[in-house]
């Protein structure tokens, strides 16, 4: 299975660099995993709702750019589904029965996500009603894609 974390924005401390690069190098055993960074759109201090609608388009198009048409996408949204862990894994052994050999997790910028984004989406996946940093958000999304394959596999994995 190839899965591909498609996120706006970069990160920026080394905490989150590092827990991103244990994850990705603990993933690696079970799958072809790869992190590609768009570019935040700059979005001007106190800036109208005209201009944050530009931000979220101009970061939605550059998102559609990388995504391919045969590509399962699954994008990160407040009112997404929620999964437990184990239905997060049942959905990736699922996705791997149907042939789905080339997934894409989605994590949008500050704004969100643009609705042609969201549209193209296969599957909206939420991990809480709360807002967390990007950063952070890379980091429990690694870890829990790690978690669904360690289950998948009968593996012993910390609870």
């Amino acid at each position: 299975m190839n899965i591909t974390i498609l996120c706006v924005g970069k990160l920026k401390e080394k905490y989150w660099t590092d827990a991103c690069s244990e994850y990705s190098k603990r993933l690696s055993a079970y799958c072809n995993i790869r992190t590609e960074e768009v570019k935040e759109a700059k979005l001007p201090d106190n800036a109208s709702p005209a201009e944050e609608k530009a931000v979220i388009e101009a970061e939605g198009q550059e998102i559609l750019k990388r995504i391919k048409k045969d590509d399962y996408v699954i994008t990160l949204e407040i009112k997404g589904k929620m999964l437990d862990s184990e239905e997060l894994a049942a959905k990736f052994d699922s996705l791997a029965l149907e042939g789905k050999s080339s997934i894409v997790l989605i994590i949008g910028g500050s704004l969100g996500l643009s609705p042609e984004v969201s549209a193209r989406s296969n599957f909206k996946l939420s991990f809480s009603k709360m807002t967390f940093p990007h950063q952070m958000m890379r980091v429990i999304l690694l870890e829990q894609v790690y978690r669904a394959f360690k289950i998948n596999r009968n593996e012993k994995y910390h609870k």
